[in-house]
């Protein structure tokens, strides 16, 4: 494929999905049925109903009429099984195989809505069939997620319809790496694997590097607990960063990728290289690609679930085949990364991002957001909120617009106690910050850090000194080992936790923790380890009464801790 067939056949595609915007084709569909096919949906039964829709509507004759087409996630967890009919755009919720039998019966044969399965305001009670008037979208945007839940995954044809790969042919065409980058950095994207390097300065490093072969790799070992963005997008929107990478790759003057993606995600994976073996077949990939001489490949590499491979040098060295541990730095993977050779390394996110910059311009894009903090974040909204699930949100935006306007505010009705952003390298933030813009700088001022978008909401009934014992349990667990201070100093802290928990705590105890915890974060050799103590750090800066109460009464306040040891039996 060349650059006129390219544009040729995303004509031909986009009449293809008319129906769905309500301007049919006579040839068409009269029905398109999406069904959310992302991993949370997955897991609340989705197979079943796509099966289920699927032989109803052959039953009924109806299969010259309606389409099925399964999704990738259209970020509502909660909701699933989703389904959503287009051209109206009716979205039902919590859909059974029973439900999937009423659907084709009343809505795909008769014409009629079914109000059980809608969408209902909790403030007003009011209907809300379609999915762009439900307050958990109406308040986003969708740049990342733009085709997630909308387009077939496994269809390449369905992405360049949306645009997709006209980014790749202009800078192509154009011929010119400087202007990508100047474009990138123009438009003041930053990494959105949580240390928010600007990208453009980042390809510049690189592309100034000597040596050859050059590398470009995407990090898709998304480990946090309660993060799942990456994955969501890999498997919804496969194609969106791989043609991030091929821009990345041209602008940096690279000739082989690598996608690192954990072997917990297989739906990532396995879309991820469906979409690589779609590219190399219609010429967006491999040789010559789109007939203009460049020549660029991915390989997938799959990780085996190690927390520390999520750090650029150690993802370096899993991809390697060796053990998957830091190194010092310098030198920096922009002069000697992959195989010793200048490389630049972003993740999913930061990939997505690139093809809807170069489509649309810098200046664009650095119009969104804040004057430091560019562009949207998406973010996993977990915990204890009504509304869970995948976000996008210009940043710059309010926690609490995210966790009320969008979340739906604080399930049961409960108060509003913390959110801690950025999983174990992050910090929980209290709820008097509530009304704090996100951003890079802002959370950072508060103890914590935007990480690669995890955000977990906290409630009155959550112990905080019980959360920073998990996520020190787990940042112990996941340690590498290769430096001192992270594998024993997280050790270290996670049992004086793990004592406090239990009502064996004195008050040398914490602040034996707090020294520790300041020690690691000076000391530890890589980012993560740095990271560690901040739940520690933020929980004992912003909670040290929930400490005191552990230790002086031995009683959680919240009822939380276990608190076996009984008082009298306390080693002095």
């Amino acid at each position: 494929m060349n650059i006129q067939q390219l544009t040729e056949m995303r004509e031909v595609a986009r009449q293809k999905l008319l129906v769905r915007s309500g301007e049919l084709p006579k040839d068409g569909y009269k029905y398109h049925v999406l069904v959310c096919g992302g991993t949370g949906c997955v897991s609340s039964g989705c197979k079943a109903v796509r099966d289920t829709l699927i032989d109803e509507i052959k039953n009924r004759g109806l299969e010259e009429k309606v389409r099925v087409i399964v999704t990738g996630c259209l970020g509502p967890c909660n909701m699933g099984p989703i389904v959503t009919i287009y051209p109206e755009g009716t979205f039902y919720q919590h859909v059974n195989p029973d439900d999937a039998v009423y659907i084709v019966r009343e809505h795909l044969e008769n014409g009629r809505h079914i109000e059980g399965l809608m969408y209902r305001s909790p403030e007003t009670g009011k209907l809300q069939d379609r999915w762009e008037e439900i307050d958990y979208f109406r308040n986003q945007m969708r740049l990342v997620l733009r085709n997630c839940g909308f387009i077939d995954p496994l269809s390449l044809e369905e992405y360049i319809a949306r645009d997709g790969y006209a980014a790749l042919a202009a800078v192509l065409e154009a011929g010119s790496p400087e202007k990508v980058i100047e474009e990138i950095t123009s438009s003041g994207l930053r990494g959105r694997g949580g240390a928010g390097f600007p990208t453009g300065l980042k390809w510049g490093f690189v592309r100034k590097a000597p040596g050859t072969p050059k590398y470009v790799v995407c990090n898709g070992d998304e480990g946090d607990p309660g993060a799942f963005m990456d994955r969501s997008v890999l498997e919804g929107d496969p194609h969106s960063v791989l043609e991030g990478m091929v821009i990345g790759a041209f602008a940096v003057g690279a000739s082989q990728g690598y996608a690192y993606i954990r072997a917990e995600y297989p739906l990532a994976i396995k879309n991820f290289s469906y979409a690589i073996e779609q590219a190399r077949l219609n010429g967006l990939l491999g040789k010559d690609i789109l007939g203009t001489g460049f020549d660029f490949d991915v390989e997938v590499r799959v990780g085996a679930g190690a927390f520390v491979c999520g750090e650029e040098t150690a993802l370096l060295e899993s991809i390697m085949g060796r053990r998957g541990e830091p190194r010092p730095r310098p030198p920096f993977p922009a002069q000697e990364g992959l195989f010793g050779k200048p490389t630049t390394i972003n993740n999913v996110e930061t990939w997505a991002n690139v093809p809807l910059i170069i489509h649309r311009g810098g200046d664009w894009y650095a119009s969104i957001g804040t004057e430091k903090s560019k562009g949207t974040k998406v973010f996993a909204l977990a915990g204890k909120v009504n509304n869970t699930g995948l976000v996008e949100v210009p940043l710059g935006t309010t926690l609490r617009q995210v966790i009320f306007d969008i979340g739906g505010g604080v399930a049961g009705g409960k108060q509003l106690k913390a959110v801690q952003t950025g999983g174990p390298s992050g910090g929980a933030i209290p709820a008097k910050y509530v009304d704090v813009p996100i951003s890079y700088e802002s959370l950072a001022e508060l103890g914590s850090i935007m990480g690669s978008g995890g955000m977990i909401v906290l409630d009155e009934d959550s112990c905080m000194v019980d959360l920073a014992r998990f996520f020190m349990d787990f940042v112990q667990d996941e340690s590498c080992g290769k430096c001192t201070p992270c594998r024993i100093g997280t050790r270290r802290m996670s049992e004086i936790l793990t004592k406090l928990t239990q009502g064996r705590g004195t008050p040398e105890d914490v602040e034996l923790l707090i020294e520790l915890a300041n020690v690691v974060k000076n000391s530890a050799l890589c980012g993560l380890g740095q990271t560690a103590p901040n739940p520690v750090l933020s929980t004992t800066n912003n909670y040290r009464d929930e400490y005191d109460a552990h230790v002086k009464d031995r009683k959680c306040p919240t009822g939380v801790c276990p608190m076996r040891v009984a008082p009298s039996r306390v080693r002095k």
